[in-house]
């Protein structure tokens, strides 16, 4: 289930990208299948191992190209272990809520991004995450260890990465079938087993069916219910070119000239 829109994005093969907040790597997966090589950043060591195992599976099966290169990184999102522009785009998703300086990672992300590319920041949108907050005090920190630490009001992340230094261009909404879906488990409790509450069970069921079957009648709905309770709100911004050069709002969708050496976890 796919949060960043890889058209907006404009992510081209051959280009690299830095999956950042990497988690168990559905961007990277994707980003790998559209002949891209990846960077998956994580602070957990579990989930970039899973990455790799999965991305060698996706090779040994024929579903990456030969030449795409897959790395794993273990760092923080404020002190990225990466040189100066090295990557052509950057995808965090639902990272920079959980992060107590969010500025500062903004700014790691400008400073890693290079020249005239794109990154996309998803965070949950105000609504949905209000309302969860409403419901129980065990959805976010400090209740919740590594759980969300603010809630973004309207605008307020366009604003920091605009003071970053990023030209916001586009955004959209999506996930709205999710939302109910959370509201639901943080009325019983969100820390309790999915399987304890019926409705809760009976809901995670319908979402499941509908990731792996992608039914007409639930993408339309998604579509029409997205700007209003759509979960996750993606932004979509550029680092602007070097004065100079051409101008900011044309984006030279190519890969980096020298590509950065990263550094790669142990498994």
């Amino acid at each position: 289930m796919l949060t960043a829109d890889y058209d907006r994005l404009g992510l081209s093969a051959g280009e690299t990208i830095l999956d950042l907040g990497c988690g168990h790597g559905r961007h990277a997966y994707e980003a790998l299948r559209r002949g891209a090589h990846v960077v998956a950043c994580d602070l957990g060591l579990e989930e970039l191992r899973q990455v790799r195992s999965i991305g060698s599976i996706m090779r040994s099966d024929g579903d990456v190209d030969g030449d795409v290169v897959l790395e794993t990184a273990n760092g923080d999102a404020t002190r990225l272990p990466f040189a100066d522009a090295s990557f052509d785009r950057i995808i965090a998703s639902e990272v920079v809520e959980h992060i107590d300086d969010d500025e500062n990672a903004l700014v790691e992300m400008v400073r890693v991004l290079r020249p005239g590319g794109v990154l996309a920041v998803t965070i949950p949108a105000h609504l949905p995450e209000r309302i969860c907050w409403a419901l129980s005090d065990e959805y976010h920190a400090p209740n919740q260890p590594g759980g969300h630490v603010r809630i973004y009001a309207r605008g307020e992340l366009r604003a920091k990465m605009a003071a970053a230094g990023l030209n916001p261009f586009d955004e959209h909404r999506v996930h709205a079938l999710h939302s109910p879906y959370w509201w639901l488990r943080c009325a019983v409790g969100p820390t309790r087993p999915i399987e304890e509450s019926r409705m809760v069970s009976m809901y995670h069921r319908l979402l499941t069916w509908d990731i792996v079957k992608a039914p007409r009648a639930t993408r339309i709905a998604e579509q029409l219910l997205a700007p209003v309770l759509g979960k996750s709100l993606v932004i979509y911004a550029r680092r602007p070119l070097a004065t100079g050069t051409a101008t900011d709002s044309i984006d030279e969708s190519r890969p980096s000239e020298n590509k950065k050496e990263h550094a790669d976890v142990a498994t």
